[in-house]
Order: structure tokens, then sequence, then C-alpha cells
């Protein structure tokens, strides 16, 4: 079991999470139930399962917690595409937090087959 603090993906997503909270305070009201809570949870979601996936006794549930938290960053991506085109989202912060949510995909895809190849 590993301080899933000390992991610079886990680090990367929070930090990622902590922006979209703040990127969502000015969405429209009529979206805080929809949009912006669907938004939140897909980034939080992120650093849970990797949170969650260090307490897991194995690689192997390890690497599974960390599959899922690849595919909580692919639906924030696609959420953060939506919320620039509905135009909640400026193109420049748009660009700042895609750019920061495709790098934690990377970090995820590379930290997933690290983790299988020590199962």
């Amino acid at each position: 079991m590993q301080d899933y603090k000390e992991l610079i993906v886990w680090q990367k997503a929070h930090s990622l999470t902590l922006k979209i909270y703040k990127a969502t305070e000015v969405f429209p009201k009529s979206e805080l139930f929809n949009l912006v809570s669907q938004l939140r949870r897909a980034g939080a979601s992120i650093p849970c399962n990797i949170a969650e996936g260090c307490g897991r006794r194995t690689n192997a549930d390890f690497a599974n917690f960390l599959q899922i938290s690849l595919g909580s960053a692919n639906e924030t991506e696609y959420l953060l595409l939506l919320s620039k085109d509905l135009k909640y989202l400026t193109q420049d912060l748009f660009e700042e937090l895609n750019q920061e949510v495709n790098e934690v995909k990377a970090m995820l895809i590379s930290f997933i087959k690290k983790v299988r190849q020590t199962t």
C-alpha cells in the first residue's frame, strides 16, 4: 500500500479538480444540478479512484482503479468540450484545462502499464 498523495499523477489530478471547481463557479445557475454537478463529479473521480486503488491489496486491483480513473478523465475531457461549446468556458480556459486532463490521461496510461507489468 502506498501513499496516494505522493503520486505525481494524483497531485496533477487533484490540481485539475480544484481548477474545475473554480471554473464551474461562473456557470449558469440552471446548470448547477446538471453540467456543473456532472463535471465536478467526473473531475473528482479521477483522483478519488487513484486514492482508492492505493488502498487495495494487489496490483491487479490497483490497475483496475487506475483504469476507472482513466475513464473518468475521458468523461471530464468531453464535459470540458461541451462546456466550451456551450460558451460556459472561454477558449483559453478550455485549452488550459484540456491540456491538463490530457496530461493526466497520458500519465494514467503509462502508470497502468507499469502497474500491470508487476502483477
